[in-house]
């Protein structure tokens, strides 16, 4: 079995490799919550949508985000009548997630998705992270900003100066899925927003450190395959390399993967973690994420 710590944009890339060379039904993974949100009455659960949308093949690759081919009719009609939306919601995505929202009512997230996950008929399982509604604060030089405030709204552009979120308990079977794991993959999403999340919870970094775990950076030379994970680190003062990301990781990591453009910091990020691969970490197409997923899963394949 291999339990994979996802975000939203990088992992999915990498999920469509993975399944491509393994079973799905050997899969589970951990998927980020803290950017989940209320938008025009429907809970918007970003990070679990895309993988939910990827592994059952509709997801928009355009924007990793939403549905493939979507109409926006309800998005037009809302603005219209002058009740625009922060996030533009495709037709067919409003719907999943409006029944997200009403299983919601009668059930924790957990068992929503896993009823969405069912309904796709996607065989890997999909665990959020977290039952517990959370919350990230942007501390930026224009005030205090939530996270899609400052990355849809003002997209990104404010300096930011620090970070603070929720610390919300997991989900239950998020330390067995883990522990048990023959591989546990951190893919390559913001170490900041996306992963960092995930391991601060209760007893997760215990767990890493019982398992074989792999990771992949999401950082190319010094910069972010796609997001604003440069701002983060910054903030946080860490390096803004895939050696920054090392240094975040270290403590439970086994193996690291970076980027071809990377061999300069092979030698110091080897102080750091035991095996360090080099290899195009770059997925621009299925053969890129295929190759990369070798990569990661070769000592179990």
């Amino acid at each position: 079995m291999i339990t994979i710590l996802s975000g939203g944009t990088g992992t999915p890339k990498l999920l469509q490799g993975i399944i491509q060379i393994i079973n799905p039904k050997k899969l589970t993974i951990i998927a980020n919550t803290l950017e989940n949100s209320y938008f025009s009455g429907v809970c918007v659960a970003a990070d679990i949508d895309t993988i939910l949308y990827t592994l059952s093949g509709i997801i928009n690759e355009k924007t990793w985000y939403g549905i493939a081919d979507d109409t926006f009719i309800t998005h037009e009609t809302l603005k219209e009548i002058g009740c625009g939306e922060t996030l533009k919601i495709g037709d067919r995505d409003r719907a999943f997630k409006i029944q997200k929202t009403l299983l919601l009512d009668k059930n924790p997230l957990s068992k929503a998705v896993d009823i969405q996950r069912k309904a796709l008929g996607i065989e890997s399982l999909i665990i959020p992270m977290s039952n517990e509604e959370s919350y990230i604060k942007i501390k930026t030089d224009e005030g205090e900003m939530d996270f899609h405030e400052f990355l849809v709204e003002r997209r990104g552009e404010p300096e930011v100066h620090d970070l603070i979120y929720q610390n919300v308990e997991p989900s239950p079977g998020i330390i067995e899925s883990i522990e048990d794991a023959d591989m546990v993959v951190i893919g390559p999403s913001n170490p900041v927003t996306s992963i960092g999340p995930i391991i601060s919870m209760d007893d997760v970094v215990d767990a890493l450190k019982k398992s074989y775990v792999t990771a992949v950076s999401p950082i190319i030379g010094d910069v972010p395959v796609s997001g604003p994970a440069a701002k983060f680190m910054s903030a946080l003062g860490h390096e803004v390399s895939c050696l920054g990301v090392a240094a975040m990781y270290h403590d439970f990591l086994d193996k690291f993967i970076i980027d071809l453009e990377d061999t300069k910091y092979q030698k110091k990020i080897e102080k750091l973690i035991s095996e360090v691969v080099v290899t195009n970490t770059n997925m621009k197409n299925i053969e890129d994420k295929m190759m990369l997923a070798r990569s990661i899963l070769g000592e179990i394949l």
